[in-house]
């Protein structure tokens, strides 16, 4: 019976320790919030990581309706499924994308891009879909003008409140994570650029009570980030298929458009037809109380437009230097091509050359003449055509000469 290799230990709270096991220690915690709700004493307090805070009792015309709003009390909530998003980082990590990466055989800077694109696969497709689940149950899609409407926004259903709170738990997540994956000095300031510009977008959509055009232009971003991630996997396993590459450049101008249209649709045209309201910070409209003012309302709108533009910019010129590249390779195999068909010619001719020469050598030598090694019937590489008059005039020569 062979025995398994132990794993090599490290020490106790040292730094390869807490690398190694961090999700073994997230799942620690996690367990014993889960452990808090068998108790009664403790049920109260766990409730608060698990669940969703301040929830209000709002009047319909068919009832009352629970919805929610934001507080402090969401930062526990998010801590708990920080935690969570660790765990499931590390299951992704360990049971799909390590062994995909045994078969590859990457090297370490595919590797490290094959491991963050993997991820984020994971993350967008799941993402994605339950955006669209909650756009399309909300009615957000059917009725447009649902996003400007009744501005603020301050009540929440519940799936739309913990989606947000999900989506800043994972964004939060990534910090931690480039220590964890040992992420190249070269690779964190663009990462980081890219966690820090989700989190202000999705925290001020929440914040801003913004969350019905939040959502939206989320399953947007997401659905152009998703088949860009996916492009690369498909990439690093095969470099001679782009073809995702031509499809997520399409998907993300179009995404583009329809951001910057929303952007426009709804805070300029939109939310100015909407009525100020009181300040209410116990509603929790103190944000949306700030941001619904022309000037505010304006200058949001043209840093949206002007990062808008900077990003088209960036992918024009992006596409620009990939098809001039693309075309100069092109050109440079039509030129090595061309070049080996010429050598190959030239090949071809020397040897029907030389096929020439013996055959008109041989063509002589039956006329009985001998001819010495210094004549050749070739001149320069290339054979002299050889009439049969003149090996007819070289014969009575010949016989001329030896006659008595």
């Amino acid at each position: 019976m062979a025995f398994r290799r132990r794993a090599k230990s490290h020490p106790l709270f040292s730094q390869e320790f807490l690398i190694h096991n961090h999700a073994d220690i997230g799942f620690c915690l996690v367990l014993s919030v889960l452990i808090a709700l068998m108790f009664e004493v403790t049920a109260k307090t766990a409730f608060l990581f698990i669940l969703p805070q301040y929830n209000v009792s709002v009047p319909t015309a068919d009832g009352e309706l629970v919805q929610y709003h934001y507080g402090l009390k969401d930062l526990v909530t998010i801590l708990f499924y920080i935690f969570i998003a660790i765990i499931l980082h590390a299951v992704v990590q360990e049971y799909a994308l390590d062994k995909i990466n045994r078969r590859l055989h990457l090297s370490k800077v595919k590797h490290s891009k094959f491991n963050e694109s993997g991820q984020l696969v994971a993350f967008h497709l799941t993402s994605v879909i339950w955006c669209l689940y909650v756009v399309v149950t909300e009615g957000y899609i059917s009725n447009p003008r649902s996003l400007w409407e009744n501005y603020p926004h301050v009540y929440l259903p519940y799936q739309v409140k913990f989606f947000y709170l999900c989506q800043l738990a994972y964004w939060l997540h990534a910090l931690p994570e480039l220590y964890f994956q040992k992420v190249r000095k070269e690779e964190i300031p663009r990462q980081l650029r890219c966690i820090t510009l989700y989190l202000l977008h999705i925290a001020g959509a929440y914040l801003l009570n913004l969350t019905r055009l939040g959502l939206i232009l989320l399953l947007l971003q997401y659905l152009a980030e998703f088949f860009f991630h996916m492009a690369r996997l498909v990439y690093f396993t095969d470099e001679n298929n782009e073809k995702l590459f031509n499809v997520w450049a399409v998907v993300f101008v179009v995404t583009r458009l329809f951001t910057l249209t929303l952007y426009i649709l709804v805070i300029g045209f939109g939310l100015p037809r909407v009525e100020s309201q009181a300040l209410d910070p116990e509603r929790g409209n103190f944000f949306s109380f700030l941001f619904n003012n022309i000037l505010f309302r304006m200058s949001v709108l043209l840093l949206v437009c002007l990062f808008q533009a900077s990003v088209m910019w960036r992918f024009i010129h992006f596409q620009l230097r990939r098809w001039r590249e693309y075309w100069h390779e092109q050109s440079s195999r039509k030129r090595a091509a061309a070049a080996a068909g010429s050598k190959q010619q030239s090949k071809l001719l020397k040897r029907d050359s030389g096929e020439c020469c013996k055959a008109a050598a041989v063509q002589v030598s039956g006329l009985g003449l001998s001819i010495p090694p210094a004549v050749s019937w070739c001149h320069g590489g290339f054979p002299v055509p050889v009439s049969s008059e003149r090996i007819q005039g070289l014969a009575c020569a010949r016989d001329r000469f030896l006659s008595p």
